[in-house]
C-alpha cells in the first residue's frame, strides 16, 4: 500500500530499469497484468496498481482526478519519467497524463483505450444498457446507481457483472466459450468486485478532463493495440487514436475481445517489450 494524493493504493513493483506503470480496464483491477507484470520485470521497472474503487485501494470520495492519481502514484513512488501503458479507460487516463505532464511519459501504450471526454455512440450504449438491464431489473439497476437501494443484491452484483464480460471482455458478436475458463472466471470476479464497490461505496464524481480535441498534442510515441472482437465504439477510438496521434503504431488482434492481456497475454507482451525497447 502507498498513500498518495490523500488515498491508499494498492500496488506492485518488480525489476529494475526504466520505468513502466501498468494502468488497468474500469471493469477489472491490476491482477489483470499478471503476464505482462512478470515479463516486462525481467528488462523494467514494472509498477501496477489499483484505482480508486478497485482492488485493494481506498474507495473514491468526493471528486476524484485518476490522471492526477496516477502523476501523484508516480511522485510516492520515486518515479520521474515512466513509459504508461493502459488499457480501456486506463489508457483514457494516460492519455490525460501525457498531456498534463508531457515530460514525465516517456512512451504511451493504448490497449483498447477509452478517451476522456469521449461520447459512446449509441449503438454501443444502448447495447450496454440493454444487457444490464437484462441481468437487473432496471428499477433495482436505478437503486444501485443512485445510491438509495436499502441494500444490495449480491445475485444482481453477479448478474451484472457477467453481462459487462460478455458484452466487453467476451464481445458483442462472441460467445463466453471462445475464452479458456481461467480468463472467464477471473474477469467475471473482477469486474463483481467494481459492482459490488461501486454500488455499495460512497456517491463520488469525476473530474474529467476533455482530451478529445487535444490528441494531436501527444509528444510521446504512441502504441495502438485493439482487439477486432471488441465494441464498435473502441474500434473506433483506435481509428482516431491511430490517425491523429503523431506517428501512432497500430497492431490489431483478430478474435480478441477488449482484454487482450488476459486473452492473448504472449502476443500482447511481445508487442510491448517490442515497443518499450
Amino acid at each position: 500500500m502507498i498513500e498518495a494524493n490523500g488515498a491508499r493504493f494498492g500496488y506492485d513493483e518488480a525489476g529494475e530499469g526504466p520505468a513502466v506503470v501498468l494502468l488497468h480496464a474500469g471493469l477489472a483491477d491490476r491482477r489483470m497484468w499478471d503476464h505482462q507484470f512478470t515479463a516486462l520485470a525481467e528488462s523494467h521497472r514494472v509498477i501496477r496498481y489499483d484505482r480508486r474503487g478497485h482492488g485493494e485501494s481506498d474507495d473514491p470520495e468526493g471528486t476524484v482526478s485518476h490522471h492526477r492519481d496516477l502523476l501523484a502514484v508516480m511522485d510516492a513512488l520515486g518515479v520521474e519519467e515512466a513509459a504508461l501503458v493502459g488499457s480501456s479507460m486506463g489508457g483514457a487516463y494516460s492519455l490525460d497524463a501525457a498531456l498534463a505532464a508531457p515530460s514525465r511519459v516517456r512512451r504511451i501504450a493504448l490497449v483498447g483505450a477509452g478517451l476522456s471526454g469521449h461520447e459512446w455512440p449509441a449503438d454501443m450504449a444502448a447495447g450496454m444498457q440493454a444487457a444490464l438491464q437484462a441481468a437487473v431489473p432496471l428499477d433495482r439497476l436505478e437503486q444501485y446507481r443512485a445510491h438509495t437501494a436499502e441494500r444490495v443484491d449480491e445475485a444482481d452484483v453477479a448478474a451484472a457483472a457477467e453481462a459487462n464480460a460478455r458484452y466487453f471482455v467476451v464481445g458483442p458478436h462472441r460467445t463466453p466459450d471462445v475464452l479458456d475458463e481461467q480468463t472467464w472466471l477471473a474477469a467475471k470476479e473482477m469486474c463483481a468486485v467494481v459492482y459490488h464497490r461501486m454500488w455499495n461505496g460512497p456517491k463520488w464524481t469525476e473530474d474529467v478532463p476533455d482530451t478529445r480535441h487535444r490528441l494531436a498534442g501527444i509528444t510521446a510515441p504512441a502504441l495502438v493495440l485493439i482487439g477486432l472482437a471488441d465494441a464498435s465504439g473502441l474500434l473506433a477510438l483506435a481509428d482516431l487514436f491511430t490517425t491523429t496521434i503523431p506517428g501512432a503504431r497500430r497492431l490489431d488482434l483478430p478474435d480478441t475481445g477488449h482484454l487482450p492481456p488476459m486473452e492473448r497475454p504472449a502476443e500482447t507482451t511481445e508487442a510491448l517489450l517490442e515497443f518499450l525497447a
